[in-house]
């Protein structure tokens, strides 16, 4: 996987990798549904258990959690391109004073478009044995 400079993507991957993040910055930062259809193909296959498939039920989804966390924050800790695949790593916060939790998303491309996303998401604990930081 490439995650290091620009200079070691082919320019398909940088474009692959922008297009996400442009997905990240306006779409899941602000849990904006208006702009979905810039990113997302009407082909989206979802594999996510906490959406129903496709990209209408994506925007009721973000509509939704918006409505519920008026507050809440995502912070972008790490960002991977792999040819036609895009992996984001961050942490959200439903509001402030939440510990929140660590979500892994993969996006994969077709045409300039996110055609299919798989994510893993893990609560940040209160005490946990590892020491380690989850950031």
């Amino acid at each position: 996987m490439s995650a290091a400079s620009s200079g070691d993507r082919s320019p398909e991957e940088q474009r692959n990798l922008e297009h996400v993040l442009g997905l990240f910055h306006n779409v899941l930062q602000p849990l904006d549904a208006s702009q979905v259809d810039r990113y997302i193909s009407p082909d989206y296959i979802q594999h996510s258990p906490m959406a129903a498939p496709g990209r209408e039920s994506l925007k009721a989804f973000l509509t939704f959690i918006r409505g519920q966390n008026p507050d809440s924050s995502q912070h972008l800790l790490r960002s991977f391109v792999d040819g036609n695949h895009v992996i984001l790593h961050y942490h959200v916060k439903r509001h402030p004073d939440d510990r929140g939790f660590i979500v892994i998303d993969i996006f994969r491309l077709q045409g300039g478009m996110i055609v299919e996303h798989w994510d893993s998401v893990q609560d940040v604990p209160e005490k946990s044995p590892n020491p380690i930081s989850m950031f």
